[in-house]
């Protein structure tokens, strides 16, 4: 397995190209092929201002990103290279990014993500993440951005929640 790290501030520029290519893998939803680009992600600027990063790899090929929303943490954007894809990268850093948030005193942690792909909501799911149907209102304005940059026209989204006061699944 690749070394988890705390992300270096001299590879945030890099954190983009990750994601770019990470979301070439994304190619239909709920069997139908995509009519349109995925709208473009986080530059420098966005990851230096990010609560916490973690990547995998030197050099990274993998990485997940951290905000705080509604007083919990909240998994941003999680991103692995397809050369990297299907080896237990996502899940490790998911694992390591729920221990810091529980280290750190957080309670639950969030995500928005696509609901009929199978690398997005039902692999969070494995993970111990469960659709939330009561959103708090800046995960609610996050969902209204989500809109507004086209994702909700591509396909189905869910807003997901795990709570980090149990035992967390190791499946």
């Amino acid at each position: 397995m690749l070394e988890l790290r705390p992300a270096a501030l001299a590879e945030f520029s890099l954190l983009p190209a990750i994601e770019a290519a990470s979301d070439t893998i994304l190619t239909e939803i709920a069997g139908q092929r995509l009519t349109r680009p995925m709208p473009s992600g986080a530059g420098a600027a966005e990851f230096a201002a990010a609560l916490h990063i973690m990547v995998a790899g030197r050099p990274a090929v993998a990485f997940v990103r951290l905000e705080e929303v509604d007083g919990q943490a909240h998994l941003e954007q999680l991103s692995v290279q397809p050369d990297f894809a299907r080896h237990g990268i996502g899940r490790a850093l998911i694992h390591a990014a729920v221990a810091w948030a529980r280290e750190c005193g957080y309670h639950a942690m969030t995500l928005t993500t696509f609901a009929d792909v199978p690398f997005n909501a039902p692999f969070y799911a494995s993970c111990g993440f469960a659709v939330d149907s009561s959103p708090g209102p800046e995960l609610l304005r996050r969902r209204n951005h989500e809109r507004e940059l086209g994702l909700d026209a591509l396909g189905d989204r869910v807003v997901m929640r795990i709570s980090l006061d149990g035992k967390y699944p190791q499946a």
